[in-house]
């Protein structure tokens, strides 16, 4: 049931107390309780000081298990650290550089305390790669949308992108084992001590960023166009970016909304009444949404910048996964510099109208798990033109066809929709609804449904053979697939798809629940009866 005050404004009260936030990331958690130990979901681990989920203890375990990660691996080059405006990113980032300097890693951080997004970290990280021996690597202090009182920590290895599992699972398990231990195999610098090391060098991370971005979006159409522009930072990591941006380009570009509040009281409610910087959400983006009007396109994004949100004259703010086969239909018509043999990387819970739209231009897609990770290699090597995920995330290829970032950028695909709106004349929103009378109007859902801790577990032996039904909402079975068909990597779960149907069911890594997306490019009821005969075969396949 969608909150109340969903889409206003929280009452004062309800706002996150910061001050005591900030008391609360001093406490020390328990280590023999599984809730407050290091554990690495798909974009770094995430917690809550106030839940002991996310302390200094837990900072100081993952910066130390970093270090030693660098040294058995080789990686001997600087680090590039950056973190987002949540209230415990900065206390976050004193303690993991208090770590860094005490174990002697250069450290490349923004200067006068900046925030740094994600992809500015990303492409640091290539840049420095492309020319140097010693390979340099980064850290995040971000849990990205997530709430204010919560804090988020994400490892980006040589490659750029998000750290894979087997990286990941090595941190976790040296951290929980150093927090197990007391933290006394952690090296430790004080603040002060720290901040002057030779070692740690206060940089300017974001003009090089701001000056590459011609290289990857046609600045130049949408200057001369006069596209007006809105942006809404909401408060994150990107709100000291668009003005630099709008002077060097010569764009007509309002931010709507420049102020910084580790509480987010500016934020509009997301459904379920909590604070959420989810630039995909209606409630969330709600203040820029009721502005549309005002400019020829607009967007928002979320704390650490790597998700964008749509917002179109025609449609209002768009969906995910429409605004991802919309970019994907421009880019291969207007980047003929890219390589030809390029695929279109997705995941396989984002919509099959992609698969339908690069098909249509003679293109391969490749369908891999969730998580952004599984597209850094393609995007590194130019193999993938672009990867994009159902969240609203996603990156692409420079205009010549060599690596922009190999992790998600909400500027790029920002940019882009005022690239397209210059380009074409319509806006995304009205691009998608020429997509959807040639390929079909998809409809949509993702739902949460209770699963046990047995089922859960079930989940990861799931095999085709068992689900034993020959139809789904009517319709021939096509496929039933437990592995990502681009790349054969477990998907965790199911997915079964029809002609003109299919869902995917996976359970959360977090709570007690499963998660049911799916798709009909039928009709509302078609979409009602692929989930009602999504859960009977979930059910099934589970006993």
């Amino acid at each position: 049931m969608t909150h109340a005050l969903a889409g206003h404004l929280a009452p004062a009260e309800s706002l996150t107390d910061i001050a005591a936030l900030l008391s609360a990331y001093r406490d020390p958690p328990d280590p023999k309780d599984p809730a407050q130990r290091v554990a690495f979901g798909t974009s770094g681990h995430r917690g809550s000081a106030f839940k002991r989920s996310f302390n200094e203890a837990h900072v100081l375990a993952i910066s130390q298990a970093v270090c030693d990660f660098r040294a058995a691996h080789g990686i001997t080059g600087p680090l590039f650290l950056g973190m987002d405006t949540h209230a415990l990113s900065a206390p976050a980032q004193r303690t993991c550089l208090a770590v860094l300097a005490a174990n002697g890693v250069e450290v490349r951080m923004q200067a006068d305390g900046g925030f740094t997004p994600t992809p500015v970290v990303s492409r640091s990280i290539l840049v420095h790669n492309r020319s140097a021996s010693a390979k340099a690597d980064g850290i995040l202090l971000t849990p990205s949308h997530n709430p204010p009182a919560d804090g988020g920590m994400k490892y980006n290895p040589p490659s750029g992108g998000p750290a894979d599992t087997d990286v990941t699972g090595w941190i976790e398990r040296r951290a929980n084992d150093l927090m197990a231990a007391g933290n006394v195999g952690v090296k430790r610098l004080a603040w002060d001590e720290a901040q002057s090391a030779p070692t740690t060098q206060a940089v300017d991370l974001m003009t090089p960023y701001v000056d590459a971005l011609e290289d990857v979006i046609d600045m130049a159409a949408i200057r001369a166009a006069g596209v007006k522009i809105g942006v809404d930072p909401m408060g994150g990591a990107a709100v000291a970016y668009w003005k630099p941006i709008a002077q060097k380009y010569g764009l007509d570009l309002e931010v709507v909304n420049p102020g910084v509040d580790p509480a987010f009281a500016f934020m509009p409610l997301d459904h379920d009444g909590r604070i959420r910087m989810d630039c995909s959400s209606p409630y969330a983006m709600a203040s820029l949404v009721q502005l549309k009007d005002r400019f020829d396109v607009a967007w928002g994004n979320d704390a650490d910048v790597d998700r964008h949100g749509i917002v179109a004259p025609s449609v209002g703010l768009m969906n995910p996964n429409h605004y991802l086969a919309v970019a994907i239909a421009y880019l291969l018509a207007h980047r003929p510099q890219w390589p030809s043999t390029a695929a279109v990387g997705k995941t396989l819970v984002s919509s099959a109208l992609i698969d339908r739209v690069v098909g249509g231009l003679g293109r391969k897609v490749v369908e891999v798990p969730v998580g952004f990770k599984w597209f850094c290699t393609g995007l590194l090597t130019g193999t993938l033109c672009f990867g994009g995920e159902e969240s609203a995330g996603a990156s692409f290829l420079c205009r010549d066809g060599t690596v922009w970032t190999t992790d998600k950028d909400g500027i790029l695909l920002g940019l882009l929709a005022a690239e397209m709106t210059a380009v074409t004349g319509k806006d995304p929103g009205r691009l998608y609804q020429e997509l959807a009378a040639k390929y079909g109007a998809p409809f949509y859902t993702r739902i949460d449904s209770p699963v046990c801790g047995a089922e859960k577990a079930a989940f990861a032996r799931l095999t085709a053979e068992r689900v034993t039904a020959a139809t789904l909402a009517g319709e021939a079975i096509t496929a039933k697939l437990t592995s990502a068909p681009g790349n054969n990597a477990a998907i965790g779960g199911l997915k079964v798809t029809t002609d003109n149907g299919w869902f995917a069911a996976r359970p959360s890594g977090t709570e007690d629940i499963y998660k049911i997306y799916a798709e009909s490019f039928v009709s509302p009821a078609h979409l009602q009866a692929v989930v009602d005969d999504a859960r009977q075969m979930v059910r099934v396949a589970l006993a």
